[in-house]
């Protein structure tokens, strides 16, 4: 693949950026095999948990999966905390952001806020407001937040769970992710 003409991203020309594009979508096909290598390596994050974050993410997909959730919906509890090594604080905001693009925006929603939806059961332990999740009360997708935590996220740190390998999940995620989010040029 050649490259761009520019140092300064003004500078490009729309020659430059359907390069920059046609080299994106040639490197996407392989996004779901990065993104299952990366919550692969969430195995080495264990921390104080009886589980390691790895075994989280199963737990969390296979009780999404044992109760119909969408595929989209099984994917996003698999891929919840993907975030967790890169950015413990707003990990949340992080996953929502790999998923946005190919998810639906009820799907997106809940990832990038169940972090704080999950401070319901903990928060008050810190001296925080366990409520703060009632900010967003009225909006569309909060009941489903309270259901993505309460049913499959919270519950999801048990040894003992008997839950689905991750070969399980590996054809929903590359299904999910297999769209081309990318934009189309019209014909030079």
């Amino acid at each position: 693949m050649k490259n761009v003409s520019f140092t300064r991203m003004e500078d490009g020309t729309p020659e430059d950026y359907r390069t920059v594009i046609e080299y994106e979508r040639a490197n996407h096909p392989g996004l779901a095999d990065r993104l299952l290598a990366e919550l692969r390596r969430a195995g080495d994050l264990q921390g104080p948990w009886q589980v390691t974050r790895y075994e989280h993410s199963l737990q969390t997909a296979t009780r999404a999966l044992r109760d119909s959730a969408q595929e989209e919906m099984v994917v996003a509890a698999l891929l919840h905390d993907i975030g967790d090594g890169l950015a413990p604080v707003n990990h949340s905001q992080l996953a929502g952001a790999i998923l946005r693009p190919y998810v639906s925006e009820e799907t997106w929603w809940v990832v990038e806020h169940h972090g704080l939806f999950q401070g319901y059961y903990y928060f008050h332990h810190l001296g925080m407001d366990r409520d703060l999740r009632d900010q967003f009360r009225d909006h569309p997708h909060y009941e489903k937040t309270i259901q993505f935590c309460q049913d499959w996220d919270q519950p999801a740190f048990d040894p003992a769970y008997a839950c689905e390998p991750l070969e399980t999940f590996e054809p929903m995620v590359k299904r999910v992710f297999g769209i081309d989010p990318f934009p189309r040029f019209p014909a030079p």
